[in-house]
Order: structure tokens, then C-alpha cells, then sequence
């Protein structure tokens, strides 16, 4: 009995000081994300077996008003085999921000095709394979991670934090992270 009572002001003492430990905001600069997505590129994949697909010069943008990341960069399909030039575009994609805790990082979901321009396709034959463009999307940035939190963010004084709150701005993603209780 006397070791409850030795260990019980302990004990309150570290609940007190979680609960003073309130939410706080990790700002992750467009930059940050920038460099992050230059790391996974130049990205080259073969589609079925007959085109190769090459994506290179990730550009990231913050939509705030949708609260999503974009990426366009530009791309190059070629047939795998034989002969042929191949085609030149563009493709931007977008993302909503994440956070997958387990893992410490910022993901982008849902992803989803926003603007396909193949040169010297019309703009209503780039839509149409806007279908085709979707799982490329998925591919290029489903579940792809474009921040790694530092270890203190989701666990500090002995408290855990989850993100509560994401908010994309002009120039950064503010993450809201407030104490598990």
C-alpha cells in the first residue's frame, strides 16, 4: 500500500503535465515539399507491356481553396518496341494532405487527374484518356509521402499526438496536432 502511495503523486504529476501540453502546428514549407517530390523522379514506367511512360520536372503547387497539392510535371509515352517518336504533354495531378501517424508521415489521397495535354492530340482526346491518366495518378502519388515528420512531433514528454486539423495555404501545409488523451 505504501508503494501505491509513493507512485500515485508521480502519476498525477504526469497527467497533469499532459494535459497541459496542448494542441501545436507543424508548418511544412512548399519547398520542403518540392525537394521531397524531386527525390522520386525521373519516373519511368512501362504500361502493359507496350509503352514505355516517363514523367520528369516535378512542379508542386498549393491549392488552398481545395485544400489539395498539385504536381505537374512533364511526360513522354513511347512505344515499347519498334519504331516511333513517341508523344510529348504534360500531366498535373492532385492530392488531399494526410497524415498517416503509424508511419510519420504526410501523404497525398485521393489522388486525381487534373489537366492532361498530350502535344499534338486535341484537348478533348486528352480527356478522354484522362481515365487512363487516373491510374497513373494513383501510381504516381497514392500513398506517396511528401513530408517525414520528426519522431518528436507524434510523441513528446511522454504524451502522443494525432493530427487533428490539415490546412493547405498558399506557401506551406499547416498540420494541427493535439494530445491523445
Amino acid at each position: 500500500m505504501k508503494q501505491l502511495w509513493a507512485v500515485l503523486p508521480a502519476a498525477l504529476l504526469l497527467a497533469s503535465c499532459a494535459a497541459l501540453i496542448g494542441p501545436r502546428d507543424v508548418e511544412v514549407p512548399q519547398a520542403r515539399l518540392q525537394e521531397s517530390l524531386e527525390h522520386r523522379f525521373p519516373f519511368n514506367q512501362r504500361y502493359l507491356g507496350l509503352l514505355d511512360v516517363s514523367a520528369v520536372n516535378p512542379r508542386v503547387a498549393l491549392l488552398p481553396e481545395q485544400n489539395r497539392i498539385s504536381a505537374a510535371m512533364d511526360l513522354s509515352v513511347r512505344p515499347a518496341f519498334g519504331a516511333g517518336s513517341g508523344m510529348r504533354g504534360s500531366l498535373t495531378v492532385s492530392g488531399v494532405p494526410r497524415v498517416d501517424a503509424a508511419r510519420g508521415v504526410l501523404l497525398l489521397g485521393e489522388p486525381r487527374v487534373d489537366d492532361l495535354n498530350i502535344d499534338g492530340l486535341e484537348r478533348g482526346v486528352g480527356s478522354q484518356l484522362a481515365g487512363v491518366a487516373s491510374f497513373l495518378a494513383q501510381t504516381l502519388i497514392g500513398e506517396l509521402p511528401v513530408y517525414h515528420f520528426a519522431p518528436e512531433t507524434l510523441r513528446y514528454a511522454g504524451v502522443s499526438f494525432s493530427p487533428v486539423k490539415i490546412v493547405t495555404r498558399p506557401d506551406r501545409v499547416v498540420v494541427t496536432f493535439a494530445p491523445v488523451k
